[in-house]
């Protein structure tokens, strides 16, 4: 059998004795190097892909939420569950509190606060690292045109030392193409990291406006509540009026003594001044709004009006939709499938890269004869490059994002585990708030009556002033708690829209296609 040897000259006839070798095993080379050529050829046509397969990560759900007890809602002060059919929040979730003056700081949210701004800016960047990565699956075309006067030195001219030599001008103007085929997928690895990244970002982005929206809606039941309290204070503040004035009257009539007076002096002065310290809380809240809103503090004023709004009904969904409807865990996961792409582009580095490269243009000595047909010139070739011995750098590579998929797999883990938490405290909160609202209710009643005994027996003589002060204390320290209740209660609704993820859905995240697409 007669096999030809490619080198330096005509082939050389290489002589292999089928006796010496037998024709099993010359078969089975021409078997493995058909193999070898096959999988080549289709590498080249289609391309492969390297690194595991990415699977979303499983996690435990549950069937229902714990904190979710229907019959722990009734009788109370108006907060609920929604009906089955509003399975979900939709699009702008604070108008569930209609509320308008709400609804228009939340708009200016999305235009003007600056968290938000960046957040998008983050975004916008990632997206553009998918362009940059998809553009290495194509060709890289360059020129250089140039226009060179050359004279070479006198004494390296032919002829030797003492020789002549000519100036003249070298006219060129060539192309070249790159272009790396991406064999093993790295490339495409690449791109699909990029692309996971990029809606990582955009998870973000939403978990950030999130964020800011639902910090705005409890600043400014907040500030509302502490207008609620300083409208108790101030009604407060004539009560105790009217009750000095009352202890004087009957001090100079001498019925009452000058420490009934005093008495009702300090309690004056002490709710006074307590009035006077709710300005202090009002003001950071309307100047964290200001900032949320993306205004200067120093121009920015709400004005004065009481907490009225109720707790709205608020569709919670089933534990299995959270995973969908939170932002942060959607990023979580998409950080998940980023760091399995990378895997696949560590293990890429085990296989040879193919560079096809390539020059034309027109060279020569005379601008009359540059462009002309005998000018021509061209090269073109493949190569191909691959390591030998690494000391083990490329398995290290792959164990590191190896280690960082697992870390990922870990967070997003976690990340459902808070959400889930955060949804039973909220819920827990409202359900066990409902309750207690109901008892303070009647807590403020019975002092309001407590008030009204101690004053007639206080005007008749039988008691002193100090049952009186001890009546209305406890019935401003009730009418103060309950207030306090009704604001954490919309605190504990904002944290629980906040919790189901607001009105968003992982389906509104940008696709790979979405995210290839130039701007407008």
């Amino acid at each position: 059998m007669t096999l030809f040897r490619a080198g330096l000259g005509p082939p050389q006839a290489l002589q292999i004795n089928s006796n010496d070798y037998g024709m099993p095993v010359i078969m089975t080379l021409f078997r493995r190097g058909a193999a070898i050529f096959l999988a080549v050829t289709v590498c080249l046509l289609a391309g492969c892909m390297v690194g595991p397969k990415y699977h979303t990560p499983s996690t435990e759900t549950p069937a229902t939420y714990k904190e979710l007890t229907p019959g722990d809602f009734k009788n109370t002060d108006g907060w609920r569950v929604a009906q089955p059919k509003d399975d979900a929040l939709r699009g702008k979730w604070w108008e569930i509190f209609n509320d308008p003056q709400l609804n228009a700081l939340e708009e200016q949210v999305n235009v003007s606060n600056q968290n938000i701004a960046s957040a998008a800016a983050s975004f916008l960047a990632a997206r553009a690292l998918v362009l940059e990565a998809r553009s290495q699956l194509f060709p890289t075309a360059s020129t250089n045109p140039a226009i060179t006067v050359q004279r070479p030195s006198s004494t390296t001219s032919t002829g030797g030392a003492g020789g002549s030599a000519h100036t003249f001008t070298n006219y060129t103007f060539p192309f070249d193409a790159t272009w790396q085929p991406d064999l093993f997928g790295r490339i495409r690895n690449t791109v699909r990291s990029a692309a996971y990244g990029a809606q990582a970002s955009a998870a973000d982005l939403e978990n950030t406006r999130l964020t800011v929206q639902a910090e705005v809606a409890i600043d400014y039941f907040q500030l509302r509540g502490q207008d609620s309290l300083k409208e108790l204070l101030d009604s407060t503040v004539i009560a105790f009026q009217d009750s000095l004035e009352l202890t004087k009257a009957l001090y100079d009539t001498g019925i009452d003594s000058e420490e009934a007076v005093a008495q009702a002096e300090t309690q004056l002065e002490a709710t006074q001044a307590q009035d006077e310290a709710l300005g202090i809380q009002r003001a950071q809240f309307e100047h964290a709004i200001a900032m949320l809103t993306g205004q200067p503090a120093s121009t920015f004023s709400m004005p004065v009006e009481p907490l009225t709004t109720s707790p709205p009904a608020i569709p919670f969904g089933v534990p299995s939709n959270l995973l969908e409807r939170r932002p942060d865990i959607a990023a979580a996961e998409r950080l998940v499938a980023q760091a399995n792409a990378q895997i696949g582009i560590a293990r890429a580095a085990y296989f040879p890269t193919v560079t096809l490269s390539g020059a034309a243009g027109f060279e020569s000595t005379s601008i009359l004869k540059w462009f002309s047909w005998p000018s021509r010139f061209f090269s073109i070739g493949p190569a191909a490059a691959e390591t030998l011995f690494d000391a083990g750098l490329r398995r290290a590579t792959v164990m590191q994002f190896r280690a960082q998929y697992d870390q990922t797999v870990a967070n997003y883990r976690q990340a459902v585990l808070t959400g889930f938490q955060q949804v039973e405290d909220n819920l827990a909160s409202l359900r066990i708030l409902s309750v207690e609202i109901e008892h303070q209710d009647a807590a403020v009643k019975s002092a309001e009556k407590n008030l009204t005994l101690a004053l007639d027996r206080y005007r008749l003589g039988i008691d002193p002033y100090l049952n009186v002060i001890t009546a209305q204390t406890s019935l401003l320290s009730n009418r103060e708690a309950a207030i306090t209740l009704r604001i954490q209660q919309m605190t504990a609704s904002n944290g629980l829209i906040e919790a189901l993820g607001g009105g968003w859905d992982a389906s509104q995240l940008p696709s790979p296609g979405q995210l290839v697409t130039k701007a407008p």
